[in-house]
């Protein structure tokens, strides 16, 4: 089965899916296009900043280098990542592996409100089925690791696998029903440590820190752990809330024919111009990812690349507003490399706290009011250990994370932020941004 077009729907209510236009394969298969269809045109909305109301063909724009496919704007948000794509190598065995047919076997239940149909007319998905429940976690995860392993499954357990989704991500992961709510289930993977128990003990280490986070639960498996994350795009009932990757808000943002900028302080201007205003709400949104950044360089956390941060889109009828989503994927990366994968500030991706310093003015904030945000998240860090303990994290996987957070590089650099930093950082001329108010 290949698929050279296809159609997109949108589904905040899924009871009442709304057609939005057409896709189509371009660029040499290596690319998808949008064309947004009349009504969507009358009644709609741009599902991202580069993809406006008007009745052109939208291409995919600056993205599209050797080896690589891409979708445009929000729609490349609907495709699956790494492990979606071997579910469905695995499972549908497409003849074809073009992003049209991996939008299309994605399924009905992917990230955001968007849904790819056979048909303009009525929504025809891939139907997935119900998904697993709590209690099937423990055969999901076998299951998992036998496609994790190359190895055979049977039909049974080919239904389970299809069901549960062929969500984004790199590592092994599915969704899982628990009481009425979607949550998005991460397996272990081989890792040297309990990386899903060690995920929830540092989102809830960062909750301390006054950073908003998915809620999460740890999942006991025979021999191991799970780790379930409720989904932020997901409402009361069956509401899908429209939500894009920062990958995609900034692309959309940038001027057409430039690479954007891939970092913090480029998605915090962004929130500021874009974001809700109400309440302050832009302004709480971008000084709350300020400190998200300070977490990640001080817990070593180094895979906070663009794909690991989102933005979900409010009242998207009424020229909908960005907030930023709740964290998610914030976990020690115990690598010591000592960079980002996000642009921190005038140092590039370089993990130090004078890096993030630097560029505070596009967080909205003054020298003083950043250094006393990273005083509060060096308060929280600095209890790292205790509250991994208290959340049944072994002494050797804490011992061997210790190494690299309590290193001597990231050590010294908690240990050295002082008064004497507030001085630098006041003494620092501002310097403003294509978005500054």
């Amino acid at each position: 089965m290949k698929f050279d077009v296809l159609y997109l729907w949108f589904l905040g209510e899924p009871r009442t899916p709304r057609y939005v236009g057409t896709l189509r394969l371009v660029e040499a298969g290596k690319g998808v296009s949008l064309q947004y269809g009349p009504l969507w045109l009358r009644d709609g909305f741009a599902l991202s900043e580069d993809l406006p109301l008007v009745g052109m063909e939208h291409r995919p724009r600056g993205r599209l280098v050797a080896g690589s496919a891409v979708a445009v704007g929000a729609v490349d948000d609907a495709r699956p990542d790494r492990w979606g794509e071997r579910i469905i190598q695995y499972i549908d065995r497409p003849k074809r592996l073009s992003l049209m047919e991996y939008l299309y076997f994605a399924g009905d239940d992917r990230f955001g409100a968007l849904g790819v149909s056979t048909s303009a007319t009525e929504y025809l998905p891939r139907r997935d089925g119900p998904l697993p429940r709590l209690e099937q976690a423990q055969q999901l995860s076998e299951v998992v690791a036998k496609v994790a392993a190359s190895e055979p499954i049977s039909d049974v357990e080919r239904r389970v696998l299809t069901a549960a989704g062929s969500f984004g991500g790199a590592k092994p992961k599915a969704l899982i029903e628990i009481a009425g709510v979607q949550w998005v289930i991460k397996f272990f993977n081989g890792e040297p440590v309990d990386s899903p128990l060690i995920e929830h003990a540092t989102m809830t280490l960062a909750a301390k820190a006054g950073i908003r986070v998915a809620q999460t639960q740890v999942i006991p498996l025979v021999g191991e752990n799970a780790l379930a994350i409720r989904r932020f795009d997901r409402a009361a009932g069956e509401q899908r809330i429209h939500s894009i990757s920062a990958s995609t808000a900034l692309r959309a943002a940038a001027p057409a024919g430039q690479e954007p900028e891939m970092g913090y302080p480029a998605l915090a201007l962004l929130l500021r111009r874009a974001g809700v205003a109400e309440d302050n709400a832009n302004t709480q949104d971008a000084a709350e990812l300020f400190c998200r950044m300070v977490f990640n360089i001080l817990l070593d956390n180094t895979d906070d690349h663009e794909k690991n941060h989102s933005l979900v889109v409010v009242s998207p009828w009424r020229n909908g507003r960005f907030r930023l989503a709740p964290a998610y994927d914030v976990l020690p990366s115990n690598s010591g490399q000592g960079f980002q994968e996000f642009i921190c500030g005038d140092m590039g991706r370089d993990s130090t706290l004078d890096n993030a310093m630097s560029q505070s003015q596009s967080f909205g904030l003054t020298p003083p009011q950043a250094a006393a945000l990273v005083e509060q998240v060096i308060r929280v860090v600095d209890t790292w250990q205790d509250h991994f303990t208290s959340c049944g994290v072994t002494q050797g996987d804490i011992a061997q994370l210790a190494e690299r957070i309590d290193g001597e590089e990231l050590v010294r650099q908690r240990r050295a932020f002082s008064a004497a930093d507030y001085q630098a950082a006041r003494a620092r001329k501002p310097r403003r941004g294509p978005f500054s108010p």
